[in-house]
């Protein structure tokens, strides 16, 4: 656990699933899909086994028990070398703490778990219209310009 003046950032462990629900939550106020993060949450064992698992890494920034941030991601293992990347698949933070270093912190976080897995890079994915993501994505790594395609589980004709 690392704390700062006015909040703490924490790695999950499958006993925290109030706080995992409490990053669901955060994240559906902040992406405003409320549907998509609040509505219909597992139930505490599907949680409780996700948060088991080595390749799923959540990160929390709390004040008084209160997540204030949070951060998602997924370690990828590679085929081509005996290395892994660590995929940062979402991150908010509340708006009343926007502006405080909650984001870096949480990404300081991430690369101290990186680093303690070996993982060779952590990487992020931002849209062109999210400009404070942008900011902070390129203060912390480099930018690579890529397109990204959405494919449908179903076949198609």
């Amino acid at each position: 656990m690392e704390r700062r003046s006015d909040y703490q950032t924490q790695s999950l462990s499958p006993e925290d699933i109030k706080l995992l629900r409490g990053m669901l939550n955060l994240f559906g106020e902040v992406f405003d899909e409320r549907d998509t993060y609040c509505h219909n949450q597992p139930d505490d064992s599907y949680l409780h086994d996700l948060l088991s698992k080595n390749y799923f890494i959540a990160l929390v920034a709390r004040q008084e028990g209160r997540v204030v941030g949070g951060l998602a991601a997924y370690e990828l293992m590679k085929f081509e070398q005996q290395r892994s990347e660590i995929y940062i698949y979402d991150l908010a933070v509340s708006e009343s703490f926007r502006r405080r270093g909650v984001a870096t912190q949480l990404i300081n976080h991430l690369q101290s778990v990186a680093a303690e897995r070996g993982a060779y890079v952590i990487f992020v994915q931002a849209d062109y219209a999210d400009d404070p993501a942008i900011k902070l994505y390129e203060k912390l790594g480099e930018k690579e310009e890529v397109l990204h395609f959405d494919i449908s589980p179903e076949i198609r004709s």
